[in-house]
């Protein structure tokens, strides 16, 4: 029964921690929608669960496609997302198979730049001066329900749940910041307008997503674990203009609310020495896609995605339980855009930053 609640709290740190630079990938939620409810071992320690997240990474390295411009550094044009999250999470499991779960993410984002200020050029830049700009407050609130096929008190060497979620626009999506500019006399001004796409606090829409995640015993300390999910954003744009006062491009002119992804599967083995102790290896992959599923793709989005190895450990006793993983790069690829498909000539093709790795730490509680 230990190498079930060991497995289980592998889904804590669920495909719902994402986002690893410009590829603004929605934060939903570091803490699992339910997974870890649904087990034994919370009908050992309650049906109350509570949770809390963080996670933080730093995105510097920017690709066009899946090549990286290592010029950006060299010359010190890199754009530097730095991303703080901490997550606030109740679960409820009224039967042994049914969970249901409110999670709601504390953003703070800081990102630095030339472009977007004096300029990327010695001409424009000759001092090479890096602004900044935040955003920092509450993200979208996701409500989500998981349901396991089989009941665990049954079945304890392999089952599956589905679940499903509703993400609500409680994020500030209009998050506004200070931009240094020159006018024609080489005067600084400040021009205040929307802050990038990547560090806005919400995306503006109403989202639904599907979600799976299964786990099967191989070994008497040993075990599989996947999940996954997709997130459906309808709405095309969300109405802010990426440079209020000028005629906005009806393809690019306003901020997207796209899609999104994730998947994660490894093994998982506990410790017999440390009980309770288990060490985590598996893979994952993340994105944002070019077209939506459903509704129009139009409006500025960065779309692409991000492989990732993911080392991990976690500890569970009593009906407390924490994690740790560190997600590393191994393949990023910023992908063309809905916008970059429409150039006739097809040489369209922008850029993003991403991270080299991913921290996310996860507690919970059981009540």
């Amino acid at each position: 029964m230990r190498i079930l609640y060991t497995l289980l709290i592998a889904s804590l740190t669920t495909t719902a921690s994402l986002g690893q630079g410009c590829v603004a990938v929605r934060h939903m939620s570091c803490t699992a929608p339910g997974a870890s409810s649904s087990d034994l071992f919370a009908q050992k320690h309650g049906k109350w669960q509570v949770n809390t997240g963080y996670r933080y990474f730093r995105s510097f390295r920017h690709f066009r496609g899946d090549v990286q411009e290592h010029e950006r550094i060299e010359n010190h044009t890199e754009v530097v997302n730095l991303s703080h999250a901490f997550d606030l999470g109740v679960s409820f499991q009224p039967t042994t198979r049914l969970s249901f779960s409110v999670n709601l993410p504390v953003l703070h984002n800081d990102r630095s730049s030339l472009y977007e200020h004096y300029g990327n050029s010695l001409t424009a830049n000759p001092g090479q001066e890096r602004f900044h700009t935040q955003s920092a407050g509450i993200g979208d609130l996701r409500v989500s329900s998981s349901y396991w096929l089989v009941d665990p008190m049954k079945l304890k060497k392999y089952n599956v749940a589905l679940g499903l979620g509703i993400k609500l626009p409680t994020g500030n999506y209009r998050v506004e910041g200070d931009f240094h500019k020159l006018d024609k006399e080489s005067q600084e001004y400040i021009l205040r307008k929307p802050v990038d796409q990547s560090i806005q606090l919400g995306d503006g829409g109403v989202g639904f997503s599907l979600e799976g995640q299964g786990y099967w015993q191989v070994g008497k300390t040993t075990s599989l674990y996947a999940n996954g999910f997709y997130l459906f954003n309808p709405r095309e744009t969300n109405g802010v203009s990426r440079n209020p006062g000028t005629d906005p491009s009806p393809v690019d002119g306003y901020f997207s609310v796209p899609d999104q992804f994730a998947a994660r599967a490894g093994v998982n083995q506990s410790l017999p020495f440390v009980k309770g102790l288990s060490l985590m290896l598996g893979g994952r992959v993340e994105g944002v896609p070019s077209h939506d599923a459903i509704g129009g793709s139009r409006g500025f989005r960065r779309p692409g995605y991000i492989v990732s190895v993911e080392p991990g450990v976690a500890y569970m006793k009593n009906g407390f339980s924490a994690a740790v993983t560190v997600p590393v790069a191994l393949y990023r690829n910023r992908t063309k855009s809905y916008a970059d498909l429409q150039d006739p000539t097809g040489q369209k093709h922008g850029d993003a930053a991403f991270a080299d790795y991913l921290i996310s730490v996860n507690v919970s509680r059981w009540f």
